[in-house]
């Protein structure tokens, strides 16, 4: 009876609701289920496919270039260096043309589709090439150059593959619930893995031995790239843009801009110690392999199986954690909880099921921070957009270039411990119990260090999910403003962001609600003696919770009315009246006119009162005003009033359209459509304190036309209603 009145409905709902939001999405989100489908199936084969790529590393901790290929790892970590050190400029170059491609089909998904295969077949070539019969110094540079070559496909597709994922949808928490939903059933992939290979493994040739990576992991690699190619034709990219079509970026106007973002620089610091974080990661596996003298070794799949599950109960999770803790608070949390982990590893290391009872609960813990991480990146791009007005997504990339090069100081710490603790080209020395142990104990305790340098940066971390929701809403205001005045603006986008504006307008200017959970407490202490006065307890509680809850909603639309408002009202505040007059009195002379005094206009701007936040405003406005002038004067002298040449839209548009015969002619065409933009930067610099003018009062008066957009929506709903 309690499974039929409690289970089967609870089914069928699901079925239903499944069914009713399989094409369309449900209200408020933009992805239908289907689409989620295509997307955890999507993610399974990513897996896959990157499962053999992803083996082959350049690290000690690596079995196959390590113990299985024997190359020693200071001589890994330095074969690593080059090929980073390589790579700065092709990562460079990858970050500006993610935002400056023709390929059709999207932004990030022609990458997915095209660099799969290269993958699979490069990956395939380096496990089979005989390096039985190699020198050395021959092994270590025919390593080097596959791997460099396995790379340069690889970093596109990785990447490629999570910025996707962050730009699926701009809603915030859908994000975090799509991708946890998609993360549960990707992770019936590692799930496979990780208890097959090990235990085929240990029955053949074992995880240290090169055929392993020959004839087992190829197969699964072979069936992902199928099974991502199929899916990744069902998935589609969504980005809150104006439909003009987007200008080409130039990658150091870009990077100058990026620069300027506060939380990239928090994630960034974050990312520079994670390197010290990940020296325990080997004594899992190594404690299978080698410990007991190695007779535990097929037991590892079982283990990573079982471990792995701990993943799936986080993704489940992470959506509700994310709600109620907020994307730094449970980043916080979870550190701080691996650091206790890692601590109480350092003394239970030499216990086997110790090791895996943590290990379970450090990748429960790990998964949080996985899936948030993501979520992180996409909120800071949406932010820097709402700044700007520029959406950049690849070029946040070259300013990450500081962490490569730093990674050719930190990445020499762990293989110089590893050698300095006697591990070298053999690695049948990790079989010696006191060798193994107190490589674990440095590696364990430099771990527990890193833990606590990454937890550090993300206590500065202040964008809420509340004001990110915020930018988002301004994002759609601006986009109905600019489309409607290119008379472009549909009806969903009107509705949208009318409703938005509406709201904000009723709110604003209002007292937060104080919770008073008096009632709450109350409707607990009703008696619950027979099954009337339970229901009408729990009907009580019930009430009572959705009153607390829609305070709290309310309270954060609140906060959101605010910045939206801001936004809105910006062009008839004091501050935005003075900006507005300084615009039209820039406008008035030359675009290329030389700012002769900007450094005394700078002086004079520094000098402006700042005791309230109008005059704070006033200030920074007059400030930022001066330094545009100063660069544009700097530039003028720089390079003569001459040599400043108006850009002709139409040679741009004929190098963006131009057709290309192949990858070469690609990359002829790109290096003329960079000169240009080099000319074009120039220019743009030099007159940006008239075109921002220009951009200012050109935004003024789409404001203006908020009551015709008014009028018509109210229209729209007015026929929506009969």
């Amino acid at each position: 009876m309690g499974i039929k009145t409690t289970v089967v409905p609870k089914i069928k709902n699901t079925i239903r609701t499944a069914k009713e939001y399989w094409s369309v999405p449900p209200k408020g989100n933009y992805i239908p289920y289907k689409e989620i489908a295509s997307l955890s199936g999507a993610g399974f084969g990513v897996y896959w496919t990157t499962l053999l790529p992803g083996a082959i590393g350049l690290n000690a901790s690596n079995f196959l270039v390590g113990a299985s290929i024997g190359l020693r790892p200071m001589d890994l970590q330095i074969m690593l260096t080059i090929a980073n050190l390589i790579g700065i400029p092709i990562g460079i170059f990858r970050s500006w043309y993610y935002d400056n491609h023709n390929l059709k089909g999207g932004k990030f998904l022609p990458f997915i589709q095209r660099t799969g295969f290269p993958i699979v077949l490069i990956s395939l070539i380096f496990v089979w090439l005989p390096y039985e019969n190699m020198e050395y110094i021959t092994k270590a540079v025919v390593v080097w150059f596959m791997y460099f070559l396995l790379n340069m496909f690889l970093s596109f597709y990785n990447e490629s593959y999570t910025y996707f994922q962050q730009i699926i949808t701009p809603n915030a928490q859908e994000r975090a619930t799509v991708m946890s939903i998609s993360q549960v059933i990707y992770s019936l992939a590692p799930t496979i893995t990780n208890l097959f290979i090990p235990m085929i493994a240990g029955w053949t040739w074992g995880l240290n031995n090169i055929w392993t990576y020959r004839i087992i992991y190829p197969v699964f690699t072979i069936i992902g790239l199928i099974i991502s190619t199929v899916f990744f034709h069902k998935v589609k990219e969504r980005l809150i843009l104006p439909k003009k079509k987007p200008e080409p970026v130039r990658m150091f106007d870009a990077i100058r801009e990026v620069a300027k973002n506060k939380y990239y620089w928090i994630v960034q610091s974050a990312n520079w110690v994670v390197f010290l974080e990940s020296g325990y990661g080997v004594v899992l596996g190594w404690s299978f392999v080698y410990a007991f003298n190695g007779e535990y070794q097929s037991y590892l799949g079982v283990a990573n199986t079982v471990i792995g599950n701990a993943a799936l109960w986080s993704m489940l999770l992470a959506p509700l954690a994310i709600k109620v803790m907020g994307k730094r608070n449970l980043l916080i949390t979870a550190n701080s909880i691996n650091i206790a982990v890692l601590i109480v590893l350092y003394f239970t290391y030499k216990n086997l099921i110790l090791i895996c009872v943590l290990w379970y609960f450090n990748t429960f813990i790990n998964t949080f921070w996985n899936i948030v991480q993501h979520n992180i990146s996409a909120d800071m791009r949406d932010y820097h957009q709402w700044k700007t007005g520029v959406r950049v997504d690849g070029l946040f990339g070259p300013l990450g270039m500081i962490g490569t090069v730093i990674s050719f100081f930190t990445g020499m710490v762990y293989p110089a411990v590893y050698e300095k603790m006697g591990l070298l080209e053999d690695y049948n020395v990790l079989y010696d119990d006191t060798i193994r142990n107190n490589l674990f104990e440095v590696l364990i305790l430099c771990s527990a260090l890193g833990a606590l340098l990454n937890l550090i940066p993300f206590c500065f971390y202040d964008l809420t999910e509340n004001k990110h929701r915020a930018y988002v809403d301004v994002l759609k205001i601006r986009a109905m403003f600019e489309n409607y005045a290119m008379n472009a603006l549909d009806d969903n986008e009107l509705e949208d962001a009318m409703g938005i504006i509406l709201q904000a307008k009723e709110l604003f200017g209002k007292e937060k609600i104080s919770i008073d959970k008096s009632v709450l407490k109350e409707a607990k202490k009703l008696p619950h003696r027979d099954d009337e006065e339970k229901q009408i307890r729990a009907e009580a509680i019930k009430k009572a919770k959705e009153e607390i809850r829609n305070i709290k909603e309310t309270n954060l639309a609140i906060e959101r009315a605010s910045i939206i408002m801001h936004d809105l009202n910006k062009f008839s505040s004091a501050a935005g009246i003075a900006k507005l007059e300084q615009a039209k009195n820039d406008i008035s002379r030359e675009a290329t006119y030389y700012y002769e005094n900007a450094a005394d206009e700078l002086k004079s701007a520094k000098k402006l009162p700042k005791s309230t936040e109008t005059e704070k405003a006033i200030r920074s406005d007059a400030i930022k005003n001066a330094r545009i002038k100063k660069e544009s004067a700097a530039l003028l002298k720089k390079h003569g009033i001459e040599s400043i040449i108006t850009p002709d839209d139409s040679i741009k548009e004929e190098i963006i359209n131009r057709e290309t015969a192949g990858f070469i002619d690609s990359i002829k065409v790109k290096k003329e459509l960079r000169e240009y933009l080099k000319a074009e930067s120039i220019y743009k610099r030099v007159t940006k304190p008239y075109s921002d003018a220009a951009n200012l009062i050109a935004q003024a008066d789409y404001y203006t036309h908020y009551e015709e957009l008014e009028e018509k929506y109210l229209s729209l709903c007015s026929t929506h209603n009969k």
